[in-house]
């Protein structure tokens, strides 16, 4: 009797075991077309793998958004990028359209605002030549969403291993049908698009996934009426993509550049700032800044200056900087007019100033054998933030 019960023990244990791996069989046989449940083990490719990213033409940015050396933004996941005018949306789009045909992708840009300058994007990088850029102008929302569905139903039936980019700019100049047909009269017509955006958002999301796209909505931001304190900006289109997006940035531009050119100076680019506000690849609340010029797109080596010089990475000592290379031990001297050629000349020492800002940029997530990035006793709370220290207080 006591083998007995042994036995009918182990056999329960062993199906208590196996249990997953039943449930996850079972699953998959209900659904043949596509496969449903996953083991997040490492043992096969599941939904959740981040395995390419496409940079933003901004080293600094790609950190902050990948938490990871190489990275930028996903690709088979959603990304929106918002800010005011001239806070340099578009031309981050325009960045990630060349580095994705780096890559060997196909870029698609739809185009709602009729603004794109042909010579501009060739002069950051942008291959503009057939079978290299798709161009696209439509005019409604509705007709996006079905453009943008075709595309993956033919990137699905043709060459599914090409990565394509498809970028919408905007989806504030985007119209919806009632705007088009000029129903103003119509009660509650202005909280279309955002249905529109929801129901479109819903269907596209689970596409998107299980395809090597990457899809980039630009937002203008707008004032809220009424608002007296907090952030009394937001977003058309409802708050759909907000959910859908699995990161969000915001883009601001802080100050003008000047130059001389000729006897006349002139503004010749911006310093733009851009804030993670969501990220579902990282930690969310960071910042990079980095230089815009007018003439040839964002300086890449201008974010890596002023993100070490902000952090005290160089020693500084008047309008010299010091760099120390620590495998070699080389104190390398500079100006800040200096540093891009320096970076440029020099690939050892361009490794050793990238490594330095992995380093210092990639936060550590805490495991059973790893740790903090910091100090839990140096944690402190930032203006605004009282409510939240209450509740944790608490």
């Amino acid at each position: 009797m006591a083998k007995k019960q042994t036995s009918e023990s182990k056999t329960t244990a062993e199906v208590q075991d196996n249990l997953s791996n039943i449930l996850a069989e079972s699953l998959n046989k209900k659904f043949p077309d596509y496969k449903v449940a996953y083991f997040l083990d490492g043992t096969e490719e599941t939904p959740t793998d981040l395995t390419e990213w496409v940079s933003t033409g901004s080293s600094i940015l790609d950190l902050a958004i990948s938490n990871r050396p190489y990275g930028g933004v996903a690709v088979g996941r959603i990304i929106e990028i918002i800010g005011w005018e001239a806070s340099g949306k578009s031309l981050l789009c325009s960045h990630i359209i060349a580095e994705t045909q780096k890559k060997g992708g196909l870029p698609v840009f739809i185009d709602t605002e009729n603004s794109v300058n042909i010579e501009f994007l060739e002069a950051i990088g942008v291959d503009t030549s057939a079978n290299k850029f798709l161009y696209c102008q439509i005019d409604t929302i509705e007709q996006i969403f079905q453009a943008i569905e075709d595309i993956i139903t033919k990137v699905r039936s043709s060459n599914k291993n090409r990565l394509v980019t498809i970028v919408v700019d905007s989806v504030t100049a985007a119209l919806t049908k009632d705007d088009i047909e000029g129903n103003y009269e119509k009660e509650g017509w202005n909280t279309t698009k955002a249905i529109v955006m929801s129901s479109g958002l819903q269907k596209i999301s689970k596409l998107i996934a299980k395809e090597r796209i990457l899809l980039i909505f630009t937002n203008q931001l707008r004032d809220k009426l009424g608002v007296s304190f907090g952030d009394n900006s937001t977003t058309s289109g409802g708050k759909a993509l907000q959910f859908y997006a699995s990161c969000r940035m915001r883009a601001s531009q802080i100050k003008k550049i000047k130059a001389k050119i000729g006897e006349v100076e002139q503004i010749v680019g911006i310093t733009t700032q851009v804030k993670i506000i969501k990220n579902r690849f990282g930690p969310p609340h960071r910042t990079a800044e980095f230089n815009i010029y007018f003439d040839r797109g964002i300086d890449n080596y201008s974010g890596w200056f002023l993100y070490m010089k902000d952090n005290k990475i160089f020693k500084q000592g008047g309008a010299w900087y010091t760099f120390v290379d620590e495998k070699t031990g080389e104190e390398v001297k500079f100006q800040q007019t200096q540093f891009a050629d320096l970076m440029e000349s020099r690939e050892d020492l361009r490794n050793s100033v990238y490594e330095k800002l992995c380093e210092t940029m990639i936060m550590k997530y805490k495991t059973k054998s790893g740790s903090l990035s910091y100090n839990p006793d140096e944690v402190k709370f930032i203006e605004g933030d009282e409510k939240v220290k209450a509740e944790v207080e608490a």
